[in-house]
């Protein structure tokens, strides 16, 4: 979650950067807890991401990100024991007291400890 007015443009609406970068966050927990979870000590960095906002954003704001397939996630953890990285792409959204604003998506690495 995110304060509206910490993160206000000059235009009176989120700033974009601060919307993009709790959404960035909220992927990057999301791995970061997966690998704990699996008590894999590792890493996480964002590859690449892409945004599209959909509506200014006036208010408060959080971030959730879905939850991946089972599948993906066997494949992120098994890549990272295995060949010490794996990759996960997610989606995030971005909403604040009027609903969905932000869809974010984007592809981390996972990188183990041992690197």
């Amino acid at each position: 979650r995110a304060p509206f007015a910490a993160n206000v443009n000059h235009k009176g609406t989120a700033f974009a950067g601060s919307l993009n970068a709790l959404a960035t966050l909220a992927g990057w927990a999301t791995v970061w807890l997966l690998l704990r979870r699996h008590g894999i000590p590792g890493h996480v960095v964002i590859q690449d991401s892409t945004v599209h906002y959909r509506r200014p954003v006036t208010g408060d704001f959080e971030a959730r990100c879905d939850a991946p397939a089972q599948s993906a996630i066997q494949h992120l953890l098994e890549s990272v024991k295995r060949r010490g990285r794996g990759r996960i792409e997610l989606a995030v959204t971005v909403s604040d007291r009027k609903g969905p604003a932000v869809a974010f998506r984007g592809r981390y690495v996972a990188l183990s400890g041992e690197q």
